[in-house]
Order: structure tokens, then sequence, then C-alpha cells
């Protein structure tokens, strides 16, 4: 009788030790960190090193693919349709394998809802995909902030900087053309360009030749009162800023022309006039031109951070996903 009561105790202190175990592991469980980092760290790395080599390769097949030549080499509709496929496919891949890793590596929850552990999984999932988006970005960070700053001059050039462009690239087509004619001689303290120069020019001006006259002055000292290639390409570089040539720079000019040629003053008057109204032409076509460039480079870069944005929104999901299959698995 007595053999059966120590029995009894004795039974009855290991299922008191066995309890106290099972709340102790049970407390463990709960007072466990949510977020295990290690597992969150070693699943960015692996997906930023994915990316980058990815995106290393993707390089060196789009720059052979592209070519200078005509008809020779992928187009650009081509090429930037299989830069975001590219792009794409980059993210699915680096974000599910960083990802898994993070929901395969984590320290395993116990005594947890099945609920919470699908939500700590997916949380394991986007760090890991934030940790390695923030660290590739860093690496790249040349890259995105091309985009971004091509796109912000693209639309600064759009709203008036395009036409500076052209009227200082056919300022520098004159003053090329000025210098070319170096045989010419220029006004004393004139000197090839220049804001002042066509000011400086009017002061060594003679007194032109009446408007109605028909031929060339004949006395060699009035030759200096002809402008010269360099002048006249001064007096255009100045209509440039005021926007219209004065009828007096219009008549100066002609001298010249007349004098050189052999017209009369009325007709070289009128090849002034034909000749300043062809050079605005061609600068409005720049201008033109550079405004159309400036909004194809706008809308590229749009496109290219819209679909940027597509991209890492989906690598976001595929990495929340696919740390939950690896949470499953660690848990199996």
């Amino acid at each position: 009788m007595a053999l059966s009561n120590i029995t009894s105790a004795d039974d009855l202190g290991r299922a008191r030790s066995a309890s106290a175990r099972s709340d102790i592991a049970g407390l463990a469980g709960e007072n466990a960190s949510a977020v295990s980092w290690p597992a969150i760290v070693a699943g960015a790395a692996a997906a930023a090193a994915l990316s980058l080599i990815l995106l290393i390769l993707g390089t060196g097949l789009g720059l052979s693919a592209v070519s200078p030549w005509a008809h020779d080499g992928v187009s650009a509709a081509t090429f930037g349709v299989t830069t975001i496929l590219w792009l794409t496919l980059t993210q699915l891949l680096a974000s599910g394998m960083g990802g898994y890793i993070a929901g395969r590596l984590r320290t395993k929850w116990v005594a947890v809802h099945t609920d919470e552990v699908y939500f700590r999984d997916t949380a394991h999932g986007f760090l890991a995909w934030a940790i390695a988006s923030l660290v590739t970005a860093t690496l790249l960070t040349s890259v995105i902030g091309g985009i971004v700053g091509g796109g912000l001059q693209a639309g600064a050039s759009l709203a008036g900087g395009a036409a500076g462009a052209a009227t200082t690239a056919a300022t520098s087509a004159i003053s090329s053309g000025a210098t070319a004619a170096g045989t010419d001689t220029a006004k004393p303290g004139a000197d090839s360009g220049g804001p002042m120069a066509y000011f400086v020019d009017s002061l060594f001006r003679q007194a032109p030749v009446a408007a109605g006259s028909s031929a060339p002055p004949a006395d060699a000292s009035r030759q200096g009162a002809l402008p010269s290639s360099a002048e006249v390409a001064r007096i255009f570089m100045n209509t440039l800023r005021t926007g219209a040539l004065p009828a007096e720079d219009t008549r100066y000019v002609a001298q010249g022309v007349a004098q050189r040629t052999g017209l009369s003053q009325q007709d070289a008057e009128k090849r002034v006039t034909d000749t300043y109204t062809a050079m605005q032409t061609r600068l409005r076509d720049a201008e033109v031109a550079a405004k159309d460039s400036a909004d194809k480079a706008r809308k590229a870069s749009a496109t290219a951070a819209l679909w940027l944005f597509v991209s890492l929104l989906v690598g976001a999901f595929v990495a929340s996903l696919s740390a939950t299959f690896g949470g499953r698995h660690r848990d199996a």
C-alpha cells in the first residue's frame, strides 16, 4: 500500500515537471522576436547580388545588340521593350530567390497561430526585398539618377531651354563661318564675337551710302565703310537677341554685297533680306527639332520610370509570396 502511494507521487511529480517545461516552452515561443533579421539580411544579400549580376548581363547583351550604323542592330523600340522585359525578369528572379531564402532560414515560431505565421513570412519577404532594393539602388545610383535627371532636364528643355540651345548652336555656326573667312579685316577693337562686338563695330562705321544709290563708292578710302564677313556675322548674331534686322543694318550690309557682287543697292538689300529670312527659318526648324527631341526624351524617361515602378512592385509581391513558401518548407 505504501509502495503504491510512492509510485503515484512519482508519477504526479513527473507530470507536473512536464507541464512546467511545456509552459516554459510556450512562454519562450510567445516572447521570441517576430522578426528574424539574420534570415532577412541573408535573403536581401542574395537578391541584391543576383540583381547586380543580371543587370550587368543585361547591359552586356543590350550593348551587343545595338549599333550606330544604319540598318544594323535592333531598333530603338525593340531595345526599349527588351530592356523593360529584362528588368521585370530580373526583379522576378532576384526577389523570388531572396524572399524564399528569408522565409526558409527564419527562426521557427512555437505556439504561433497559422495566420500569424503567414503574416510574418510575408513581412520577412517584403523586408528582404526592401533591403535588397536599397542596396541595389545605392550601387546603381548613377543609373537611376540618369533616368530621373534625364527626365527633368528634358522637361526643362521643353519649357524653353531647347530654344536657347538652338540659338547657341546657330551662333556657333555663324561664328565659325566668320572665323573661316579670316581674310577679312575686322574693325579696330572688335573681337570675333561676344555681345559687345556689334556695338563696337557700330562705333567705327562710316557714313552710309544713300539708299537710292545704284553704284558702290569709287573712292578707295570709302572701302573701310563696307562690312567684312565677320562684321556681317556679328550683325546677324545681334538679331538673335533682338529678333529683327534693323533697316540701317540691312542697308549697311547691302552696301558690301553690292560692292562685292556688282548688284544694285536695291537688289543687294533684297538678297540680304532673303538671306536673313532663310537664316530665321533654319533657326525655327532647329528649335522645333530640339523641342521634338526633348519631348521624345521626356516621354522615354516617363515610360522608363513607370515600368521601373511596375517591376519593383512585382518584385515586392513575388518576394513576399516566395517567403511564405520558404516558411512552409521550413516548418514542414
